[in-house]
This record gives structure tokens, C-alpha cells and sequence, in this order.
């Protein structure tokens, strides 16, 4: 709460910090937390590196770790942080999985409009990659987000920021479609009137639901790709940089607290330039 994190962000931790108490209990049974050592700590790491957790699992584990000691330590439980000398593993900046444009359309003309769903799922898809959304975004977006008439969209980021991000014309009227043609004919439940994307039962539609339709619609377009709702926010982070966005506008649109974590975009815009320019050039042609 102190620290503004996103519902799934506690979770993690919360799920972080159980490991640390199962392995505690399960090799020190006699330990209480003001008994934890450094060393102790170290060990465990060595314990969760069989479950071949990918580097930022292990680094936000151990960020878990140095925030719930600090907190006993504020809290006078103990008197040293045992984690304030853990190492955490460099983390390799790896280049996010996108879809050219012509992919995202063939995907999107795979959607069969003749139902609710169909128009729904357009709807969705489409405003995701317009806006540059999280899959929690979206499907937590509000009909009292949507600002229409100024072309704009609020919504509620990672640490309950909130952000203004333009909506184009076409997802606008798809959105438009959705909300006055088909979601009135859905019998809402009780506190979700103001969710725009809901399920046939009249409930918001969940991230793994998201997930499925965008990992079906890429079998049916035949994309051999590792697809995930994430693929459509990398897709309209890498378009605007290939053409010529300003990096700041991009990072604003995204959420993205540090600059650093856009400049993945730059990357993947030279290899881009790299690739386009080798293919043409008149040496590289057999």
C-alpha cells in the first residue's frame, strides 16, 4: 500500500516472500525471521535457482526479499537487513517478440464479426494496439475512460498512475461499435455497468480469456510467433519508433517510469534499419 503497487505486483511478492518461509521451514525449522542470516539467504537463492527461474523472476525476488527485511528493520523486529548484500543477476535486455502491420490485420480479419464476441474481440484488439495497453489495462478500462470527443483514453498503470493516451479513429469507431451495438444486450451484473469489456455472463473478460483469443486468431492467420496479449503493446511501441516517434511520447503513452525501458525500441528500430537496408542493398543481393 506504501508503495502504490499494482494488485499483481503484491501477489508476486506475497508468493516470493512463501518461498523464502517454505525453505526456511523445510531446512531450518528452528529459525525465526530475526534469525535469518546473509548466508541463509544465499543458500536459498542457490534452492530456487533449480526451478530455472528466468533473471528477472530471480531479480525481483531478491528485490522482494531486500524490501520485506528493510521493512522488519523499520519495524524494530531486527536490528540488520540480511539481504541488503544480495547480488542481483544482470538482467539481458532481450528483444521483445512484435507483429509487422500486415500480421495484426491478417490476425484481426480472422475475427468473425457476426456475433457479439466477434465485435468485442475487434474492439479489444484493436484498442490494445492503437493505445500501447497492458492486458490489465484493458480489460479494467471503463466506459468513463473513454473521452470521445477529445480522442483520448485515461487509464490506471503500474503503482495506480494514471496516463492520457491517444485513441485512433479506427479502434474509436470500433469501440463505439461495440459499446452502442452489442454490450447493451448483455445482462451486466452488479457493480461492472461501467466495464466496457465483459463476457457473454456479464463479467469483465479475464487476462487469460485475452490471451487465448490472441493466441487462436494467430493459429488461424498462420503466425508462427510466441503470442501473448504483451505482443500487440510491443507491436505499437515498435511502429511508432520505426516512424520516427519522439522516445519521451513513447515512454508517456507506454507508462514506462524510466526512459531506459523504452530505449528497447531503439534496438529493435536499428535492427529493423539493419535488416531493410542489408535486403536492398545492391551488394547483398545474389
Amino acid at each position: 500500500m506504501e508503495k502504490s503497487l499494482s494488485e499483481n505486483s503484491v501477489v508476486s511478492y506475497e508468493q516470493d516472500v512463501l518461498k523464502l518461509m517454505v525453505f526456511i521451514e523445510t531446512y531450518y525449522p528452528l529459525k525465526n525471521p530475526e534469525d535469518v542470516s546473509f548466508n541463509d539467504l544465499r543458500e536459498f537463492l542457490k534452492y530456487i535457482s533449480d526451478f530455472h527461474f528466468t533473471e528477472t523472476t530471480q531479480s525481483r525476488i531478491i528485490s522482494g526479499l531486500k524490501h520485506f527485511f528493510k521493512f522488519l528493520v523499520l519495524e524494530n523486529y531486527i536490528k540488520l537487513n540480511p539481504a541488503e548484500l544480495l547480488e542481483t543477476p544482470r538482467i539481458r535486455r532481450k528483444l521483445p517478440e512484435y507483429l509487422s502491420v500486415e500480421e495484426i490485420d491478417r490476425m484481426l480479419s480472422c475475427i468473425d464479426r457476426s456475433s457479439s464476441e466477434g465485435e468485442r474481440n475487434i474492439a479489444m484488439l484493436e484498442t490494445m494496439y492503437s493505445c500501447g495497453l497492458r492486458v490489465s489495462e484493458l480489460i479494467t478500462l471503463r466506459l468513463s475512460n473513454v473521452h470521445k470527443n477529445d480522442g483520448f483514453i485515461s487509464v490506471i498503470g503500474k503503482g495506480d498512475k494514471q496516463r492520457l493516451i491517444p485513441i485512433g479513429k479506427t479502434a474509436l469507431h470500433l469501440l463505439d461499435n461495440y459499446i452502442h451495438n452489442h454490450r447493451i444486450h448483455i445482462e451486466i451484473k452488479k457493480n461492472n455497468e461501467d466495464m466496457i469489456f465483459l463476457s457473454k455472463r456479464g463479467k469483465p473478460i479475464t487476462r487469460q480469456m485475452v490471451f487465448y483469443i490472441m493466441k487462436d486468431l494467430g493459429e488461424k492467420a498462420g503466425i508462427i510467433k510466441n503470442l501473448s496479449p504483451h505482443t500487440l503493446r510491443h507491436s505499437f511501441a515498435t511502429h511508432l519508433v520505426e516512424g520516427g516517434a519522439d522516445l519521451r511520447a513513447v515512454q508517456e503513452m507506454l507508462g514506462h517510469e524510466s526512459i531506459t525501458t523504452t530505449e528497447i525500441y531503439t534496438h529493435l528500430d536499428q535492427h529493423f534499419l539493419r535488416e531493410n537496408i542489408l535486403s536492398h542493398h545492391p551488394r547483398n543481393k545474389s
